[in-house]
């Protein structure tokens, strides 16, 4: 079973992609900022994250950066879920390492297609 961490300030978004998530038969972490999910990934790397840009502690990007920094570890698919929709951010996060970016509000649709997309599903 792939596993996927959910990385989001917000319980309920992470309620919601928990429950897609699961239906897609992915096991389900989740992190309530950028440190948090750091730390999830350095005890056990997922598979996939999906990822919210504006959080405390760390921002989205700032994790991201720290995540594709670990050398020697597996590299996960990142998936960034924002409500940023501007040029200059996607292009930020694509530069530093995502793989792809979605918007919210999301669905059950969009996720399976965009986890497709990566090769994760």
């Amino acid at each position: 079973m792939k596993s996927c961490l959910v990385v989001d300030d917000s319980k309920v978004v992470r309620m919601v992609a928990r429950r897609i998530l699961e239906g897609l038969n992915f096991a389900v972490d989740e992190a309530a900022d950028g440190q948090q999910a750091l730390d999830r990934c350095l005890e056990q790397m997922p598979d996939a994250v999906l990822l919210d840009w504006n959080m405390p502690v760390m921002s989205g990007i700032e994790f991201l950066r720290e995540l594709r920094g670990l050398a020697d570890a597996q590299q996960p698919v990142v998936v960034f879920c924002t409500t940023e929709n501007d040029l200059s951010h996607i292009q930020e996060a694509m530069s530093a390492g995502a793989n792809e970016y979605i918007m919210k509000p999301f669905d059950s649709e969009i996720l399976e297609s965009k986890f497709q997309q990566t090769g994760v599903l």
